[in-house]
């Protein structure tokens, strides 16, 4: 590769990467949320103006310069006062929000506020060149994505996109068992050996194309609406993953009259990675592509108002933390999408009126606790990571649209 590698964003919102003599581009791909005409008019009116001066932060920076570590939530809360008005600053459209423009280390930042209004982008005032942004060099080709700026510390949720399922009771039970160990073990953990049984419709195969990478699950869980009783899904509990060795088959075996008799034999997996130690009667599920997902907060477009179902790995406490992740009571049939930032309210608390003696219980109203941002969803459940909170976050406690 030569020394350096340029970048440089089109009209049209897609990435020109420049590496010597070679040309690509990549794309951004849009998705389309499930907004009415009206909303994206009046979306895109307000994107192409930016946002007033007075939601800027007080000491929002007129430039600023990418540096690693940088998170998009971070740059958002340096320049905004509501950082889920970032699209708007950034000048994002509804069909560019699901997939923003990417934001790299080495790019400046320009604040431009003329007219009353802010935005923000990577070219100066006045200026209409596109920045060229230097990228350190490379010996070996890797995807422009996973340079770009994460929206949240990577760390914080990584494990939760594999590990929280939710899924149909019956799913779980159909699914291919552990049945035993070597040297008859009751509890197994990473680098053992075990058998697994499938389902007689579906037996496990290591043919080329059949899934070989799985998840251990444990019997999922209820997850109920704080508030109805209703039963949303239910959450498997994640142990591990395991490599599948050798497939479910069928041996002839000398029954001592002369002949054979057919037998089964097992699946064989080695457990490759565990959370926690594993038995006999735990699930396996094959384990999903992995995916580059980028988030852009912002506020919903369509109303929203949640409970907290449950604090995820933590069914003995009471309270959640920052940066803990919770279960809520919506899901992808309500319109919520990762990105999407949710203000919590505090669950509806009594006090004792003992000022005059009668000792009435009065109702407190509901106090703002904090922001959340949604990053996976499921049908009728989302888990979001509590990002900025007052007080300990419990289950019943309210989620509505950030104001």
């Amino acid at each position: 590769m030569t020394a350096f590698t340029s970048m440089r964003r089109n009209a049209l919102g897609a990435f020109t990467i420049l590496a010597g003599a070679t040309l690509c581009t990549l794309s951004a791909h849009a998705q389309n949320p499930p907004v009415s005409g009206t909303q994206r008019a009046t979306a895109q009116q307000v994107s192409e103006r930016g946002i007033p001066l007075s939601e800027l932060a007080p000491n929002a920076p007129d430039t600023y310069t990418v540096k690693r570590g940088d998170t998009l939530w971070g740059i958002s809360g340096m320049y905004l006062k509501r950082p889920w008005r970032w699209p708007e600053l950034w000048g994002m459209n509804l069909q560019a929000i699901p997939n923003p423009h990417l934001i790299f280390p080495g790019q400046t930042l320009y604040l431009d506020r003329s007219g009353g209004y802010a935005r923000l982008s990577t070219t100066p005032p006045g200026s209409s060149e596109p920045e060229t942004v230097r990228v350190s060099p490379r010996t070996r080709s890797e995807s422009l994505g996973d340079t770009a700026l994460p929206t949240l510390k990577p760390h914080l949720i990584e494990p939760f996109l594999v590990e929280p399922l939710v899924v149909d009771a019956q799913v779980l039970q159909q699914a291919p068992r552990i049945i035993a160990t070597t040297e008859e073990r009751v509890l197994m953990a990473t680098g053992d050996r075990a058998y697994v049984r499938s389902h007689q419709a579906s037996p496990l195969q290591a043919d080329a194309g059949d899934p070989r990478q799985f998840r251990v699950f444990r019997d999922a869980v209820a997850l109920k609406d704080p508030a109805t009783g209703e039963i949303l899904g239910y959450e498997a509990q994640y142990l591990g993953r395991a490599e599948l060795i050798r497939g479910e088959s069928f041996e002839d075996v000398p029954n001592g009259r002369g002949g054979y008799t057919t037998e089964y034999v097992p699946a064989t997996i080695d457990l490759k990675a565990t959370k926690e130690e594993i038995r006999a009667g735990d699930r396996l599920l094959p384990m999903p592509g992995r995916a580059f997902v980028t988030y852009t907060p912002r506020a919903p477009q369509m109303d929203v108002e949640a409970r907290v179902v449950s604090i995820y790995g933590s069914s003995a406490v009471a309270f959640a933390a920052q940066n803990q992740v919770v279960a809520i009571s919506v899901g992808s049939q309500d319109g919520v999408e990762p990105g999407h930032v949710l203000t919590l309210l505090s669950r509806d608390s009594r006090v004792k009126d003992v000022s005059d003696g009668k000792n009435a219980s009065i109702k407190l109203p509901n106090e703002d606790n904090g922001t959340v941002m949604v990053f996976r969803t499921f049908e009728r459940v989302s888990y979001a990571l509590l990002l900025e909170i007052r007080n300990g976050v419990r289950v019943g406690d309210r989620l509505v649209n950030p104001k």
